[in-house]
C-alpha cells in the first residue's frame, strides 16, 4: 500500500487456520488456503475500506475488503465456494454481512467446500 508492506484482516471472512501458531490445522483449511492461492496470487487487488469498521485491528493490520481484479468481492467468492465463513466482529455489521450471510447459506444448502458431509460438513474442526 503506497510503496509499504502491509498486513491486512480481510472484512466478513473466517476460514479454517492453517497457520496458527498455537492451533492445528483445521478442516478444509488447506484447501482453502489452496483456493485463496489461486485467486490472489500475482494479482493486483483492490482494497476496499468499510466506514462500517475501524481502519486497523488490535494487532495493527488494516481493516480491508479485497476486490479481484475481475471486480469481484474476494470474501464473497471463498464464502459462496464453500472455502469460508462469514464473519461478523463483536456483532458489529459490516457493510456486506446480508450478501455473505446469503452466500454462506447457499454453500451449505448446496453442500459446497467445507459443507459437504465429505470434508467437514460445516465444523472446522482440528484435523486428528
Amino acid at each position: 500500500v503506497d510503496g509499504e508492506s502491509e498486513s491486512i484482516r480481510i472484512i466478513g471472512l473466517d476460514t479454517p487456520e492453517t497457520v496458527h501458531p498455537r492451533q492445528p490445522v483445521e478442516c478444509f483449511g488447506q484447501e482453502a488456503s489452496n483456493r485463496a492461492k489461486e485467486l490472489l496470487d500475482g494479482q493486483t487487488v483492490g482494497l476496499e475500506i468499510d466506514p462500517t469498521q475501524g481502519d486497523r485491528d488490535t494487532f495493527g493490520r488494516l481493516l480491508r475488503y479485497i476486490i479481484l481484479p475481475d471486480g469481484r468481492n474476494f470474501s464473497q467468492v471463498m464464502i459462496e465456494e464453500g472455502y469460508g465463513f462469514e464473519y461478523t466482529f463483536r456483532s458489529n455489521p459490516h457493510t456486506y454481512q446480508t450478501e455473505f450471510q446469503t452466500a454462506q447459506r447457499q454453500a451449505r444448502e448446496n453442500q459446497r467446500g467445507l459443507w459437504s458431509p465429505d470434508t467437514c460438513n460445516g465444523e472446522a474442526t482440528p484435523i486428528e
